[in-house]
């Protein structure tokens, strides 16, 4: 069900005058969140179903809340798949993260790094994924603090894919925040994970609070340390599909595409090197 391939961007409803009647070829899929998409009805449910057929769709969910202890909103989850399967959308991703507890709270939160929360999370990804009957993609996310860290991001994170069966989103954006923030190496990182749980990867910017204090926004344009880790993911996992995330401060279509295409060129130099290169999705 997995149809994307390339370098993609998000879908952003501020975005659609410039983008309709065609979608930019140079945009081998989208995203979308289905929170956004899922209650519209008229002009932007006519124009969504445009856009789903001219090119491949993913979603990337923002209140899944998957490492809460409060129950899984099923309906919920319900609606996530006949949204899904209406608009032949493959891949629903999330937050390996939490954003729940006696209440929503409108942020993404770290589940503490413990075999206990390995255990309750595994739980809730299969649930997730009997409902959807897909696997569910999660994202490694950034986080500014580690509550009761009892083994280390990678082993969490390498845990959850292996013990749930699920897949992996590779944000790289994110680990480079969390490198700096955290003081580890977003190499070692990435070596560490699973190449075949990876199915595709998204590259943001973020802003500078301190030189020790990187916060993720997705407000900005990449930064060239973070490109070089997309390079260096590429050459450890093979070429795999990759979004440009752009949330805020959100300039004209013509300066992201830009940055689609060097995605696209990165993803080029490695795919004609033969070198470590996979069939995920080389467009």
């Amino acid at each position: 069900m997995n149809n994307i391939k390339g370098a993609g961007l998000g879908f952003r409803r501020e975005m659609l005058d410039e983008l309709f009647p065609t979608l930019p070829k140079e945009v081998d899929f989208w995203e979308v969140a289905p929170e956004n998409w899922i209650p519209l009805g008229g002009i932007y449910q006519k124009q969504f179903k445009q856009a789903t057929a001219q090119a491949p769709f993913s979603t990337h969910g923002l209140s899944l809340s998957i490492g809460s202890s409060d129950k899984l909103d099923v309906e919920f989850i319900k609606t996530v798949k006949q949204f899904l399967d209406a608009n032949n959308i493959g891949l629903y991703s999330e937050h390996l993260s939490y954003c729940s507890g006696n209440g929503h709270m409108y942020d993404l939160m770290p589940i503490p790094f413990t075999e206990e929360a390995v255990k309750h999370v595994v739980a809730r990804v299969k649930q997730v994924q009997d409902i959807l009957e897909r696997p569910l993609v999660l994202e490694n996310v950034s986080y500014y603090v580690a509550p009761d860290q009892v083994i280390s991001e990678l082993e969490f994170t390498n845990a959850v894919l292996s013990e749930s069966g699920c897949s992996m989103l590779l944000d790289v954006n994110n680990v480079y925040v969390n490198s700096i923030n955290h003081n580890y190496s977003p190499h070692e990182f990435i070596k560490g994970l699973p190449s075949h749980k990876i199915v595709y990867g998204h590259i943001a910017g973020h802003y500078d609070e301190a030189a020790d204090l990187k916060v993720d926004t997705h407000g900005a344009d990449v930064i060239e340390p973070v490109w070089e880790l997309l390079d260096y993911a590429y050459s450890a996992h093979g070429v795999y599909p990759t979004l440009l995330e752009r949330d805020f401060n959100i300039p004209c279509v013509d300066n992201l595409l830009n940055e689609v295409r060097k995605i696209k060129a990165i993803q080029s130099k490695h795919a004609s090197s033969g070198i470590n290169s996979s069939s995920k999705g080389v467009a």
